[in-house]
């Protein structure tokens, strides 16, 4: 029923999305150049024909951030969602630099392993600035460019200066702790009862996998995503779609417009009565703004 992979908590899903989506998880053996063995990946893949859309998570999330969304995308479009390095259910390997420039080189050669062939690539949150990254770095992959209430006018965590024995592991006891999750979850929706325990579970399965702690302390410590400069930003020249609710308490409402002025060919619609995840909040009309904006 489900792949082995997955941490036997999974077995607690009750939600019908939550359940499909986990049964529909694939691994695949992705080789880069960042070591010699093969780096296990994980991944969704559903729907054929069209532009592919490949769907990137958030910070510390999972493929399991779209199993609201991607139902709805897959219809006449193969929809992917994969597993960031260092995120998700993808194998943690030791000497790995987990930073977002090994993200990037992991993300390209999955793309060029699976798919290879010009998408539209969605970023929610943390990946929003993973997808401009990308973008930037390999603009001849990306067809069009949507950004879901993403950060990348921000810099770094400050958590980074943190990341030090036994700051560190004190640092990830704490986003381990269910209660603190929740409370970050119920933050992230402008309605707190789509925080519900399954949306919990889904949030936390992917903490019971091998190194989630030190791979998470690594990033961090590498600082992150560092704020894209405005003359980046002009550097964009796809079509970008930026979507953001009105109501959005982790980031706020700025970086909405900010962005929309920065990219050249970039429109800015607002999901009302939404908060920082709109593809879960309100995922019937983030779908649809995406299959219009891929016309």
């Amino acid at each position: 029923m489900f792949k082995s992979f997955l941490p036997a908590a999974v077995k607690q899903l009750t939600e019908p999305t939550s359940i499909t989506l986990a049964q529909s998880i694939q691994s695949r053996e992705i080789v880069t150049p960042l070591t010699t063995e093969p780096i296990t990946t994980t991944y969704v893949h559903q729907g054929s024909g069209g532009t592919p859309i490949l769907l990137i998570h958030g910070f510390d999330s999972s493929v399991f951030e779209f199993r609201r969304l991607l139902p709805l995308l897959r219809g006449d479009n193969q929809t992917w969602a994969v597993d960031l390095l260092g995120f998700g259910f993808t194998d943690r390997l030791s000497g790995i630099p987990y930073s977002p420039n090994a993200i990037k080189t992991h993300l390209y050669y999955f793309w060029k392993t699976l798919i290879n062939q010009p998408v539209i690539l969605v970023g929610t949150s943390m990946g929003g600035a993973t997808a401009i990254d990308f973008t930037l770095t390999y603009p001849s992959v990306v067809e069009k460019l949507v950004l879901i209430d993403s950060a990348g006018l921000k810099g770094g965590s400050q958590l980074s200066k943190l990341m030090f024995p036994p700051l560190d592991s004190l640092a990830t006891g704490i986003l381990r702790n269910l209660k603190i999750r929740d409370r970050i979850s119920r933050t992230a929706y402008k309605n707190p009862s789509l925080a519900s325990m399954d949306a919990l579970y889904c949030g936390a399965l992917h903490l019971q996998m091998p190194s989630w702690d030190q791979a998470l302390i690594a990033f961090t410590k590498s600082g992150g995503y560092n704020a894209f400069k405005l003359e980046q930003l002009s550097e964009i020249g796809q079509s970008t779609l930026i979507l953001w609710g009105d109501a959005d308490q982790i980031l706020g409402i700025g970086d909405a417009q900010k962005f929309q002025k920065a990219i050249p060919q970039s429109q800015l619609i607002w999901i009302k009565d939404c908060g920082h995840v709109p593809h879960l909040e309100q995922p019937q009309i983030t779908a649809q703004h995406i299959l219009e904006f891929r016309l």
